[in-house]
Parts: structure tokens; C-alpha cells; sequence
């Protein structure tokens, strides 16, 4: 067979389209199969998120979220004797719950990461910088390693201010239409935390952390706690402006005994016409943002097309002259 394949080129032609033709089935196979697990993946993700905020599952993600690698490794750390309790703890742990790390080891796990960078980064400059043929001078080699250091110490606050910013603008967004739905929900004879446990169900996909803020409140007022305390709490892990100003007037409805659905409807108006007008001030914006490149990248192109010409017929046609 392999002398007929060497002789004949028809015979190595078809033997070459048949490893071709199995080479693709294969391939074809092989992705099939990933994107129809990848597809049961997310549909068991969308089944267990809806759980979460639906039942008594928050809970349990806050332990499962303190029972990380890093919990661990800090629980370790501290029983070695270093402590990593800091001096503004409570300051850190609001400022981490609005970056959306609830866990109670989370403010642990920040300092020991912050601890870690500063010793890491200076240590692999130091180690890179005497691995080559000529190391650098101490000098050099101690202003890096301290800018690292200090690298090290901040960059973790300016990934959690990202992070809580992000996290408060998709809270922002997506809060007046969850206020729509209560408002639905309120004027068809539901009760408030019937109507925000059921909106909390309804926008798991499409406003996940919004959802998440509702079901957490939703469980507490099953577990006992009062409509104010429940609120209050609300506003303070929210971390947005408005969202507390929407749970003081719930408060304050619910004490005066003021029509709740009024009260919704005009809060929701007003939280729509706020997001209007950032769109807009984003909007009027965007011309200044974009003259930054246009100034930078086109105008030294059109100096340069529009100049250039001129330039060459000076220096062909005048220069000569001149020179004479």
C-alpha cells in the first residue's frame, strides 16, 4: 500500500483527502462536544444564581466565599502569630463591601495581599536585575525596589475603588427599572417585601447585583429584623446616594403611612430623569474626548500632507537659487 501511495499520485491524493476529511470530523467532534458542555455549564450557573437569591442560598455563599484558598492561608498566618487585623478595620470592611467582597475575611485577605506585593514585587526586580551579565548599581537597585514597594501598597486600593465604582455604577443603572417593577408589583396588591422578593427572582440575569441587594433584604425581614433596620442596611451595602435616599423615603412612608405606590412612582421618575441626564452629560462630553486623539494622530497627518509638497518644491526649486 505505501509503494502503491508512493507511485501513483491519484492513490496519495485520495489518502491525503481521507486524513484531511477524519482531521475535521474529529475537530468538528471535539468542538461539538465542548459548546454542548459549555452550554449545560452556564444553564447549571443560571439554575444555581437563581437559587442563590431565591432561598436562603446568600448565607451559604458567604461561607463558601470564607473557605478560599486565601482564608485559609490567612487564618495560617495569624495562628503563625503576624496579625493581619488593620487599624481602620471597619472603614475597610464598608469600603470592600461596596467593592462587593461581603465575605468577613475580606478585609484579611486584603492585607495580606497588600503584604505580599510589597515584599514580592522587589524581590523579582532584585532577582531579574542580578540574573544578567552587568547588575545595576544599589542605588538604582534600592529607588525600583522602594517605588515597587509602594506600587505593591496601593494597587490594591485603586483595584477596589475600580471595582466598588463599577460595581455602583451597574447598581445606578439598573435600579430604576427595579423600582418599575415593585411599582407593578405594589399596585397589584402585593405587599413591599412580597414585591421585592419577587422582583429580586425576575432580574437575577438582568441586574444581578441589584437582585442580589433585594434578596439579602428580603431575608432579612424573613428572619426577624424590622422594615427600618432592613432598609438602612439596604442603603449601606448598596454604597449609592440614591439608593439611600429611596430607602429613607420607604421608611418614612411606612411610618406616616403614606401611599407606598406614590411614593415609588415619583422616586422612579426622578431616578430615570438622573440616569437621562448622565447619558447626556456622557453624550455632550464626547467631543472633548475625542479631540484629545484627533489633535495627537490626525493633525501632525494633515500639517504633514499639506505642508510637505510645499516643502519639497522649496527645496527643489529654491534652494538652487539661493545657493547661487
Amino acid at each position: 500500500m505505501f509503494e502503491l501511495a508512493a507511485s501513483n499520485s491519484i492513490a496519495r491524493l485520495t489518502i491525503l483527502l481521507l486524513v484531511f476529511g477524519l482531521v475535521v470530523v474529529s475537530a468538528f467532534s471535539g468542538l461539538t462536544m465542548l459548546s454542548r458542555r459549555a452550554t449545560i455549564r452556564s444553564e447549571l450557573r443560571g439554575l444555581t444564581s437563581e437559587r442563590l437569591f431565591a432561598t436562603a442560598g446568600t448565607a451559604q455563599s458567604l461561607r463558601a466565599s470564607n473557605d478560599t484558598a486565601w482564608a485559609r492561608l490567612a487564618d495560617a498566618i495569624e495562628r503563625a502569630g503576624l496579625s493581619l487585623t488593620d487599624s481602620k478595620s471597619d472603614r475597610l470592611r464598608a469600603k470592600l463591601i461596596e467593592a462587593g467582597f461581603p465575605a468577613p475575611s475580606a478585609p484579611r485577605i486584603f492585607t495580606l495581599i497588600r503584604l505580599t506585593l510589597v515584599f514580592v514585587l522587589p524581590l523579582g526586580y532584585v532577582l531579574l536585575a542580578y540574573s544578567g551579565d552587568e547588575p545595576p548599581s544599589f542605588i538604582k537597585v534600592y529607588l525600583i525596589g522602594s517605588l515597587l514597594a509602594l506600587l505593591g501598597l496601593y494597587i490594591p486600593n485603586l483595584y477596589v475603588r475600580a471595582k466598588a465604582d463599577r460595581r455602583r455604577e451597574e447598581i445606578v443603572n439598573g435600579f430604576p427599572d427595579c423600582l418599575d417593577l415593585i411599582l407593578v408589583c405594589v399596585e397589584a396588591g402585593l405587599g413591599i417585601e412580597a414585591a421585592m422578593d419577587r422582583v429580586g427572582r425576575e432580574m437575577v440575569h438582568s441586574h444581578p447585583l441589584v437582585a442580589q441587594l433585594l434578596s439579602i433584604t428580603t431575608l432579612q425581614l424573613r428572619a426577624g429584623a424590622s422594615r427600618d433596620d432592613a432598609f438602612r442596611r439596604l442603603g449601606d451595602s448598596a454604597g449609592v446616594d440614591e439608593i439611600r435616599s429611596f430607602t429613607t423615603l420607604l421608611i418614612q412612608s411606612d411610618k406616616l403611612g403614606t401611599s407606598v405606590a406614590t411614593t415609588l412612582r415619583v422616586y422612579a421618575g426622578e431616578m430615570r430623569e438622573r440616569r437621562r441626564m448622565r447619558a447626556e452629560e456622557k453624550a455632550h462630553r464626547l467631543p472633548v474626548i475625542i479631540s484629545i486623539p484627533l489633535v495627537v494622530c490626525m493633525l501632525p497627518t494633515m500639517i504633514g500632507v499639506l505642508m510637505l509638497p510645499a516643502a519639497v518644491r522649496v527645496v527643489r526649486d529654491i534652494m538652487p537659487l539661493l545657493a547661487r
